[in-house]
């Protein structure tokens, strides 16, 4: 089956997106220990150990459901950073979700987060001609919800009890977007961001 979105390798100046693959394994074990990331109970980073499950599962939904994850790489170090996804794909309406985004503690808090949802952005509306992009995030994940009001992204309501965790606990998800007629502002503000002195 053909999908909408296909594999694409997004290249800024500081970070790229590649696509994820089983050969990335070492390096996300390696990257998530890097503040213990699994720790974050309201986040959904893989475990030390369980990284190729994480991977294979991610490449399954690939497959299924036309979802296209990514790793971040540092462009000057070569190092990988972080990993997150284009998911929750409705291939007929052209939708599709930012999501499964992590990083490891040292890139939290740079300009990595920034170019990336940037890169994924601009391939979305002009290159994937996307009605809407949307981020989703847990109730209790302020940052993340921070984050995602920075972007330029507007709230659009909350899911309680939108689903399980891995520790059986129930979790709310609030989820936020960024509809096409949005995007020119949107960019706009981004790419100030992105050239100002001192930007995070």
């Amino acid at each position: 089956m053909t999908y909408w979105i296909q594999d694409v390798e997004l290249i800024g100046e500081h970070i790229a997106l590649v696509p994820l693959s089983i050969a990335h394994e070492s390096e996300i074990s390696d990257a998530i220990t890097d503040g213990e990331l699994w720790k974050l109970w309201f986040t959904q980073t893989p475990e030390p150990g369980k990284v190729d499950s994480y991977i294979e599962s991610a490449l399954i939904a690939k497959k299924n459901t036309g979802e296209m994850p990514f790793v971040i790489k540092n462009i000057k170090t070569d190092q990988l950073i972080g990993s997150t996804r284009f998911c929750n794909v409705d291939n007929q309406s052209k939708r599709l979700e930012i999501g499964y985004t992590w990083y490891r503690k040292s890139a939290q808090r740079t300009v990595a987060n920034t170019e990336a949802k940037y890169l994924l952005l601009t391939h979305a509306f002009e290159q994937l001609n996307s009605i809407a992009v949307e981020f989703r995030t847990h109730w209790f994940n302020h940052k993340s919800r921070e984050a995602i009001l920075r972007l330029g992204a507007k709230q659009d309501g909350v899911l309680r009890n939108h689903k399980r965790m891995p520790d059986g606990s129930l979790r709310d998800t609030i989820v936020f977007s960024i509809i096409d007629s949005e995007w020119k502002s949107v960019k706009r503000h981004l790419e100030y961001k992105l050239n100002r002195p001192g930007k995070i």
